[in-house]
């Protein structure tokens, strides 16, 4: 398999929080041929094993986008539409966005309204309908929809919506197929509902109960002009191993492992400190008595805006050193 080819797949499948189905059997189909066994719980994520004798280790990557979710069909034909997770009117304006049975629109915002005070009550979404009637034969109430544009490489780095966290679930099956015979008990699962609140990852972890939990996910950088250093990585530097955000304290010896593993790769990696947001790695940890957790992180600018950008070698990156280290016989205590 090829990151570039898999992120594409991914990203042509539809899966906002709450709506994760189609993404989910994308997963399940490029993974079907390295697992040992693949179910789903009732929340909705995908949980592949590929089986060892040691230790369990979970590695999360969430599987669900931000979208919209339609609220209301007004006489005129226009869509009112409310958020599934953090998505920010200012940033989505104008953007195409497209519904899981195929039809294509735009978010719009209302002449009147102040560009730089703008709230999605003050948007609507046009997909070229005449009137509420002509409206109900292509959308109901309740539809969800999601940024409509395609990946696209640019030199050593792709551009697409949802790298958050659609490049993460890539890695993960990368990092899946380089396995042959794993010295642990590995459990790679993605995760719905994350966007929302970390709500998919609690059942599974807590099903699970693993011995070392990791969370693949992106972070924000700090590379760009008038950057508010919100983060610490940058595009180009590497994996990034996650050391703290708002939802984790990461656990000093799995950070430790993972820097370990990647000077034996001699692999450039940085370190992930992040100002605001969390990753899967926030519930993990607090699973059951607790899991010793940290996370890698895939640096990426412009998160949660239409068009998202990641280098592809950091990604790659990311996949050896998923590999090794799940290869390695982990340490109980």
């Amino acid at each position: 398999m090829e990151l570039l080819n898999i992120l594409k797949t991914l990203n042509a499948a539809h899966g906002p929080s709450g709506d994760e189905g189609e993404i989910r059997e994308a997963v399940a189909e490029l993974a079907r041929p390295f697992a040992d066994e693949i179910t789903a719980d009732a929340l909705g994520s995908l949980i592949v094993r590929k089986k060892g004798a040691g230790p369990r280790l979970m590695l999360a990557a969430h599987m669900d986008s931000i979208g919209l979710i339609v609220t209301h069909i007004e006489k005129e034909g226009f869509l009112r539409a409310g958020r599934l997770g953090g998505i920010s009117p200012r940033e989505a304006a104008y953007a195409p966005v497209r519904f899981r049975n195929g039809v294509r629109g735009v978010l719009v915002p209302e002449e009147k309204a102040d560009p730089g005070k703008l709230k999605l009550d003050q948007c609507f979404i046009d997909i070229g309908a005449g009137d509420r009637e002509s409206a109900e034969k292509l959308v109901r109430v309740g539809d969800t929809a999601v940024y409509d544009a395609g990946a696209v490489r640019v030199g050593n780095r792709v551009l697409s919506p949802y790298l958050d966290n659609r490049i993460s679930c890539a890695i993960l099956l990368l990092a899946m197929e380089r396995i042959a015979r794993p010295e642990n008990d590995l459990y790679f699962v993605f995760t719905a509902q994350e966007e929302v609140g970390l709500r998919g990852v609690r059942p599974a972890a807590w099903g699970i109960d693993p011995d070392c939990g990791i969370a693949v996910d992106v972070t924000d950088v700090d590379d760009t002009p008038g950057s508010e250093k919100s983060g610490t990585a940058q595009l180009g530097g590497g994996p990034a191993i996650k050391v703290m955000d708002s939802s984790v304290i990461c656990h000093p010896a799995v950070v430790e492992a993972l820097e370990r593993t990647a000077r034996a790769l001699e692999l450039p990696v940085q370190r992930d400190i992040l100002r605001a947001g969390g990753t899967d790695a926030g519930a993990i940890h607090t699973t059951r008595i607790g899991v010793r957790t940290g996370g890698i992180s895939v640096p990426c600018r412009y998160i949660h805006t239409p068009q998202e950008m990641a280098d592809l070698r950091d990604a790659e990156g990311c996949v050896s050193l998923i590999a090794a280290f799940a290869q390695k016989r982990l340490e109980k205590e």
